[in-house]
């Protein structure tokens, strides 16, 4: 029975698992870890489910590893299904014998990334979805009305002038080019559409995003977000903070933060200064000046994981804001594109009437 498990998770869920289904998973194992259920049984009646459902495969695997005495982190490796992030973290807690802290931190962190991710899934396929339609209609004028409208211009005039044949090829010009136009853009976000749906695609797409000034900003959050979850729960393992900054920065792809977090770990590593984690990150401007100050406050209070913990539910906050900002500037851009696009094609239309008609006269 355990090597037809493990046969179907190598076949049907081979690949990794999506943020949603890492948090439950996570949640569900701490919730049982803190009811004071052993860890081999716990994993043992989360694969008490559902025949086809993902999570309890995944966890009948689980089981009969660590059943054979491998740990948690070793065995979530095994599968080949979970995100490294996951692993080096459940990893570190098992170090520090706070495995159950660990994954109630995983819990959150994936639920956020996963409620995000659909918010920027819906940003690339919304468009992509406008787009298509557009250039159907785009295409059906050029290929379809306007050689009606040339036949009966031709009729009305009594055959076509020099002049507006002319207009007439103008016409389709400008049609073919609104059709063009359409077209890239249609393909290029049904690309990042299905880019989005995996864990690759999505960092293609996510370092695509940060260079172009609407979904700068937001990326930029979702980037800060992840890195104050990852160092909460580094710190919540028994990391010390300059371990744990390293180790954080690790996870972050974005390429100003990254450059940032350098620069906070290098002055916390020179010795002649000794400036603590607070301080290297506001001096490094890595947070906001007044989320600095309540790290500084935290970690003079002695919860720095708590302080950190809430930081990294506000950072994920504000990238929900601004990738919804970003939506919304995204809607009237395709609207101007759509008017644009309609307008061109009419005009294309009216040019060999306007030709016609100047040969009448």
């Amino acid at each position: 029975m355990s090597e037809q498990i493990d046969s179907r998770i190598g076949g049907e869920v081979h690949e990794a698992l999506d943020g949603a289904t890492v948090s439950v998973f996570c949640g569900s194992l701490a919730m049982m870890l803190a009811a004071g259920i052993q860890l081999e049984e716990a994993v043992h009646l989360m694969g008490e489910g559902r025949e086809n459902a993902r999570i309890d495969l995944v966890s009948r695997a689980l089981w009969r590893r660590i059943a054979a005495g491998q740990s948690l982190g070793d065995a979530m490796a095994a599968t080949g299904v979970f995100p490294r992030f996951a692993l080096d973290m459940v990893r570190a807690g098992e170090r520090a014998g706070r495995v159950e802290n660990v994954l109630r931190h995983l819990a959150t962190y994936y639920d956020a990334e996963s409620r995000i991710m659909a918010k920027i899934r819906v940003a690339v396929g919304y468009p992509a979805a406008l787009l298509g339609v557009m250039s159907v209609i785009i295409a059906f004028t050029v290929w379809a009305l306007l050689p009606i409208f040339a036949d009966v211009y031709e009729q009305l005039a009594g055959g076509m002038t020099t002049g507006s044949f002319a207009a007439l090829d103008i016409s389709v010009g400008i049609g073919a080019v609104a059709l063009a136009v359409a077209l890239a853009l249609a393909v290029a976000t049904a690309a990042a559409f299905f880019a989005s749906q995996t864990p690759g695609g999505v960092a293609a797409l996510q370092r695509l995003l940060e260079h172009l000034p609407m979904s700068r900003a937001a990326l930029y959050r979702l980037a800060l977000a992840r890195f104050t979850a990852a160092l909460a729960i580094l710190v919540v393992a028994g990391s010390t903070t300059e371990d744990a900054l390293a180790d954080a920065a690790r996870t972050v792809g974005h390429r100003t933060l990254r450059e940032r977090l350098d620069r906070a770990h290098a002055a916390m590593s020179d010795l002649s200064r000794g400036l603590s984690l607070a301080q290297a990150i506001d001096e490094c401007e890595i947070f906001d000046p007044l989320y600095a100050r309540l790290l500084t406050v935290g970690s003079r209070s002695g919860a720095l994981d708590t302080t950190l913990e809430d930081l990294a539910s506000v950072f994920f906050d504000d990238a929900v804001d601004e990738v919804d900002h970003m939506i919304d500037q995204i809607e009237p851009a395709l609207a101007a594109l759509i008017t644009i696009a309609v307008g061109a094609t009419l005009v294309a239309v009216m040019l060999p009437l306007i030709g016609i008609m100047s040969s009448i006269g």
